[in-house]
């Protein structure tokens, strides 16, 4: 199939303190899920859908132990499996909002992470690579040394070629360059980006780099951003705008700005995307890079600086916390101030 309909979701829903407080959040997204397949089966086939960042629940506790205590979860897990039921049930993918999860792999360590879910299983889990510092205190695959997985996947399904980031990983184009390079022809954007950075001017970030990251990278860009309002997710607002973009940054659908449970539904053509990528030869992003310029990208710009557990192996490094996402920050503007030291 290439073409077809996605839907951006954001949602307005107060945030759970215990993992156990997760699944009235499943009941109202999947709802989301069969309202929508509903009531647009007469105009398209909506295969795909995004939800939110912290649309399962969000780091209210600032240290990894309380995360883990009180919200993390492994994955998969019996809501991963809710979501996996209704994909199987009705031939769509679903990029999850995310959870924080536990890996006994990294014990101690927390990962903010989304699943796409297909009729096929989980076919990848994304862990944010670049956490909202100082504040979030997950652990980022760059952390880890000899890190074993994929830190930026990609899905090959019926659908297209699916690769996701979650919301501050969006302002390093690296990030999503690097899902583009390994594929992606449809860039998932799971985020909660809270106001002045919304989608009103003048401060519309949020607009403006789903836009860039679409044209930049010539592929779709499916944008679900936190809706909550300031009573539900304190103490920031949220201003939603969730968003598709096609491969020239053109905005195909909008949500209107501030709080709220909205859908918004566009097209996906991934046969014009595929002729467009093919015929071009001027503004091609993807293939003009000269990469071996790039040579500030060959050394380190930020070390976790993160204490080190007396056994040193590869799951040896202690969870980051914010007195030690501080001292990477002040080492890491001591290194740009001097780039040729």
């Amino acid at each position: 199939m290439t073409r077809f309909y996605t839907a951006a979701c954001q949602i307005d829903r107060p945030n759970p303190r215990h993992w156990r407080d997760i699944s009235p959040k499943v009941d109202h997204q999947v709802a989301m899920i069969e309202q929508t397949l509903a009531g647009y089966r007469p105009f398209g086939d909506v295969r795909l859908f995004a939800f939110p960042e912290f649309s399962h629940a969000a780091p209210v506790y600032f240290t990894a132990a309380e995360l883990l205590e009180h919200l993390a979860l492994p994955i998969p897990n019996p809501y991963t499996d809710r979501y996996l039921r209704i994909a199987q049930r009705e031939g769509i993918y679903i990029q999850t909002g995310t959870f924080l999860e536990s890996d006994d792999r990294f014990p101690g360590h927390v990962f903010n992470t989304t699943c796409l879910i297909g009729p096929e299983g989980i076919l990848y889990r994304y862990r944010k690579t670049h956490p909202w510092i100082p504040w979030e205190v997950h652990t980022s695959p760059h952390d880890l040394p000899n890190y074993p997985d994929e830190p930026f996947p990609v899905a090959e399904t019926p659908i297209g070629r699916i690769g996701a980031a979650i919301c501050y990983d969006w302002l390093f184009p690296e990030a999503i360059r690097m899902l583009a390079m390994n594929g992606a022809e449809i860039l998932i954007r799971i985020s909660a980006y809270m106001d002045p950075w919304g989608a009103t001017p003048p401060m519309d970030w949020w607009t403006m780099v789903n836009r860039c990251r679409a044209m930049e990278n010539m592929a779709y860009v499916v944008a679900s951003n936190q809706a909550a309002s300031f009573s539900n997710y304190p103490p920031f607002s949220w201003p939603g705008g969730s968003m598709v973009v096609d491969f020239d940054g053109r905005i195909l659908a909008q949500a209107n700005p501030g709080p709220g449970d909205q859908v918004v539904i566009a097209p996906i053509d991934l046969a014009a995307l595929r002729q467009e990528r093919e015929r071009r030869q001027g503004h091609h992003l993807l293939g003009h890079l000269r990469t071996e310029l790039y040579r500030h990208y060959q050394r380190p710009a930020y070390d976790a600086m993160l204490p080190r557990t007396p056994s040193g192996s590869d799951s040896g490094v202690l969870p980051p916390s914010i007195e030690s996402n501080e001292a990477a920050i002040r080492a890491a503007k001591i290194r740009r101030a001097r780039p040729d030291a």
